[in-house]
């Protein structure tokens, strides 16, 4: 069960601009990339603005959006 925190980074990072093919090794983005990535989304667009675009992702693509979540998910537990 994720806190409402968790949810916010996973969220940031999945409408972030950072990408899980932006690979170091096979463990994908370091640690420091992905937090960056975090806090500039969410100081750039705001918990809500993040929500709303991972709800417009997922009904505009679906197909992808479902494995860009799983790596957000994964990275951010990752991370912190």
């Amino acid at each position: 069960m994720s806190s409402s925190f968790e949810t916010a980074r996973i969220e940031a990072l999945f409408v972030s601009d950072l990408q899980g093919s932006d690979l170091r090794g096979a463990a994908g983005p370091p640690t420091d990339q992905i937090r960056r990535a975090v806090a500039t989304t969410l100081r750039r667009f705001g918990i809500s603005e993040c929500a709303a675009r991972v709800a417009t992702e997922f009904g505009d693509h679906p197909d992808t959006a479902v494995a860009r979540m799983s790596w957000a998910i994964a990275s951010v537990r990752t991370a912190y």
